[in-house]
């Protein structure tokens, strides 16, 4: 029960978001490569930040002490999840398909950036919830 409570009032749940939307951001670009040459295939891509940004608009903000409370704010990082879409955009000038591969190639790249940036900073919060429960700080 504690540890709930402390994990859940910590960045780490919505830093564990952010490594699982880029986990499914590289699976749908890796999908997009794989396909580059596939007559037909609509080129792919996982929508999350335009969600999240929804659903946290909300500039009123509460918590609820009982489930049968009306839920008050706009809503968690853990409510909203990521949603592959379809591009619908024109085929390219090859013909075969609306797959760029030097778009999908820099676009995975960037997206590797950010998930070790992020799995860098929930090594990081964990290391200072060991040093809290130890009682040490000389980090």
């Amino acid at each position: 029960m504690i540890k709930n409570y402390i994990l859940k009032h910590t960045v780490i749940p919505r830093l564990s978001k952010g490594l699982d939307v880029y986990s499914l951001r590289q699976k749908t670009t890796a999908d997009n490569i794989a396909n580059v040459q596939t007559e037909g295939y609509r080129r792919k891509e996982v929508k999350f930040e335009e969600r999240l940004q929804s659903a946290m608009s909300s500039h009123l903000q509460g918590n609820t002490t009982n489930p049968n409370h009306i839920k008050l704010g706009g809503g968690s990082v853990q409510q909203v999840d990521p949603q592959v879409v379809e591009d619908t955009s024109a085929d390219l000038e090859s013909g075969v398909n609306n797959v760029n591969i030097e778009t999908e190639m820099v676009d995975q790249v960037k997206n590797e950036i950010r998930f070790l940036f992020g799995s860098r900073l929930i090594n990081r919060n964990f290391a200072f919830l060991r040093a809290s429960i130890k009682g040490r700080f000389d980090q």
